[in-house]
């Protein structure tokens, strides 16, 4: 049977999925169907209008995910830090939509770039690099001081809120997603994105952005595994509880403890592992 080749598909700007044909094969045979699939673009970051970085990420809440990354690597300490988080206008497109955001910081740009530059090669790096990170950040940042208690109820029935939101998931199947819920299982912000991190940076970004940081007794969800840099976020905005559908890796283990945060993994409808800091979740034992 001969195979035609599928053209390559173009998104429009600022769209987070795009129609593609495909061809499903079932009990070998080929039928050509419509599919959907998840938008990843280059997002080009400016300070102060000079370029810096280049991040790959799904369209939408562009905003957010640039704070999300500034506050999560210490280069801004909340909105007051920010002026001017926004798109660069394109004549040939509608205003807000392009793949280039420019940031004006309250303070000096030289300075927040070479902090910024030296935080991503470190936290893109190595272990090494990880564990470096973890011990700057056990030296300058608190453990997060959280008296409450989170019912095992309560998380088992996140689930299926966050499934619930992911649109672009269900059309595509290649996003990840991050929410964030209340205490008592209300979500306050659902994001997705191509990566794991942006998920996570555009919660946080949200959050910035509405001046509604620390986040000190609420949980994250995220949709896949726990790493190393999801908990590095969650440390610097202060979210004691993180539970992810799949595994923890051991770094991230490392950080929930030095940081005193909670870190469930496996998180299904029928239960889930507490790695680190269990005394927060409430719940009949076997």
């Amino acid at each position: 049977m001969s195979i035609r080749v599928l053209p390559s598909p173009e998104a429009p700007k600022g769209v987070a999925d795009v129609g593609h044909s495909v061809l499903k094969f079932r009990a070998q045979t080929a039928v050509e169907a419509p599919d959907h699939l998840a938008v990843e673009e280059p997002l080009d970051i400016r300070l102060g209008g000079a370029s810096f970085s280049v991040t790959m990420r799904t369209p939408g809440h562009d905003e957010e995910l640039v704070a999300g990354l500034l506050f999560s690597e210490r280069i801004v300490h909340g909105r007051d830090s920010l002026d001017v988080v926004a798109h660069y206008r394109d004549p040939d497109a509608a205003p807000g939509i392009g793949n280039v955001i420019n940031v004006i910081l309250k303070g000096d740009v030289r300075m927040a770039r070479e902090r910024l530059r030296r935080s991503l090669v470190a936290s893109s790096s190595c272990g090494v690099c990880g564990k470096v990170t973890i011990d700057a950040l056990t030296a300058n940042c608190a453990p997060i001081a959280f008296d409450g208690r989170v019912p095992a109820s309560l998380l088992t029935r996140i689930t299926g809120a966050l499934e619930s939101a992911q649109s672009t998931f269900q059309k595509t199947g290649g996003l990840h997603a991050a929410a964030l819920f209340d205490l008592e299982g209300g979500m306050l912000v659902v994001r997705e994105d191509i990566g794991r991190h942006n998920a996570v940076d555009k919660v946080i970004g949200h959050m910035l952005l509405a001046d509604r940081l620390p986040v000190d007794r609420h949980v994250l969800m995220v949709s896949g595994r726990a790493s190393f840099d999801i908990m590095q976020k969650a440390w610097m905005a202060r979210i004691p509880v993180v539970a992810a559908v799949s595994a923890p890796s051991s770094m991230a283990v490392q950080m929930a403890l030095a940081a005193d945060m909670t870190l469930v993994g496996f998180l299904r409808p029928g239960g889930f592992n507490v790695y680190a800091g269990a005394q927060r979740i409430t719940g009949k034992e076997a």
